[in-house]
């Protein structure tokens, strides 16, 4: 991907470098999250501290951190340039489809931070959180070090994979604003987890379309030498991303079986059958994860 160059953007935020207590928030609750741990709840669009006290009855507190700026090494520095790239990007994709639609596109901010990080309105998460998106201060977070667990981890390496992650991140941003998050909320307080998961399922597949469309109008654009963006090789880059974190590879990976009544986020061929839709349509009308039968 020919990034380096690029116009960058203003929203990035820098968290902080949190102390110690890695890890808070996810040994407790039991079920999914205490067998498995962050594996299964990677890219969600909620942190997971708030979906155990949701499940947990609001077991958990949270403490205020002020967070000191990190000092970032040269392999952060330079993610936290091509952050900055990428999410220009993504957001001149959605403010132009949105403007499509009459509608304003109000731009996230993206927040990276080392250790764990106070995300306002979500509570605490730490790094081993995995990136996610707090609808209640509208900013995404992220730890650059799981780019390092996406290549060398999962084996999906490569700048168009990291981009895949911002991109499924800014698409849960664009269903808070389309009022998505919403309503995903008060279904929750009426339906089992069991549909509860399957409804989420749904928000994470939409959320890999929407990175999909990204990528469609990404492919479309040139740099200063005229040269497309996007080089051979960079979409399956996204896609070996997207089958590397299905949940049923992530259980079987971690429990030796699969169940999938917890699936949260998708199989490894439905993360990447909507990727790859949204990328081929760009149309985000094509997006109905909810539709009946969409699945």
């Amino acid at each position: 991907m020919r990034w380096l160059g690029r116009d960058e953007s203003n929203d990035v935020e820098d968290g902080g470098s949190g102390g110690g207590g890695g890890g808070q928030g996810l040994g407790i609750g039991g079920g999914i999250i205490g067998i498995v741990g962050f594996v299964i709840y990677l890219f969600t669009g909620y942190n997971p501290t708030q979906l155990l006290n949701q499940v947990g009855g609001d077991q958990q507190q949270t403490t205020e951190q002020s967070a000191a700026p990190s000092r970032l090494s040269q392999s952060d520095s330079t993610n936290l340039h091509f952050t900055r790239v990428i999410l220009k990007d993504v957001d001149s994709t959605w403010i132009k489809i949105f403007a499509d639609m009459g509608k304003t596109f109000v731009k996230p901010k993206l927040v990276h931070f080392q250790n764990e990080v106070d995300a306002s309105g979500c509570g605490m998460a730490s790094s081993a959180t995995g990136p996610f998106y707090c609808p209640a201060d509208r900013k995404v977070y992220l730890d650059f070090g799981f780019f390092d667990e996406l290549s060398n981890r999962f084996h999906a390496g490569g700048d168009f994979a990291k981009a895949y992650v911002i991109a499924h991140e800014v698409g849960h941003h664009v269903q808070n604003l389309l009022g998505v998050s919403a309503k995903m909320d008060q279904m929750r307080e009426q339906m089992s987890e069991t549909d509860y998961n399957k409804m989420s399922v749904k928000l994470e597949l939409q959320a890999d379309f929407y990175a999909g469309v990204w990528a469609h109008y990404e492919a479309q654009m040139k740099n200063s030498d005229n040269q497309s963006v996007i080089e051979p090789g960079d979409i399956e880059s996204a896609l070996t991303a997207a089958n590397a974190i299905g949940d049923d590879r992530l259980q079987q990976e971690a429990t030796g079986h699969v169940s999938p009544d917890s699936f949260t986020h998708g199989t490894s061929a439905q993360r990447m059958y909507w990727f790859k839709k949204g990328y081929e349509t760009g149309d985000i009308k094509q997006g109905n994860t909810f539709a009946e039968g969409a699945l």
